[in-house]
Formats: C-alpha cells, sequence, structure tokens
C-alpha cells in the first residue's frame, strides 16, 4: 500500500534539485507532486520505500 512522504521546500532550484534527484533513484514521476503553492513536495511511495525518500528530503534539507 502507498502513502505519501512530505517534504517542505524553500526555493524552486531546491524543489528541482530534489525532483531530479528522485527520479535518478527511480521513484516514477507520476508518483512525485509539486504543490507550488504551499511549496510542498509529495511523493507516493510504498511504505518500504520511505526510508529511502527520507534520505533524499534530508540531504536537501527538506523540513
Amino acid at each position: 500500500m502507498s502513502s505519501p512522504v512530505n517534504g517542505h521546500y524553500k526555493s524552486p532550484e531546491q524543489a528541482k534539485n530534489v525532483w531530479e534527484d528522485l527520479i535518478a533513484s527511480g521513484i516514477p514521476r507520476d508518483n512525485i507532486y509539486i504543490d507550488e503553492d504551499n511549496q510542498v513536495i509529495k511523493v507516493l511511495i510504498p511504505e518500504t520505500e520511505r526510508r529511502e525518500i527520507q534520505e533524499i528530503f534530508d540531504r536537501h534539507k527538506l523540513s
């Protein structure tokens, strides 16, 4: 079952870098959502992949 992992970004450049890192790690584009109004990146993934996404968010200093 998929669940969302959310991270708040501070700039469009930061969001772009996170997006590229997520794609490079094999996350399908259809599972990544960027809410520009609220500056949130949401990734829908199985619970077993949550740690990998959190590591990417931490690397890019998302809150």
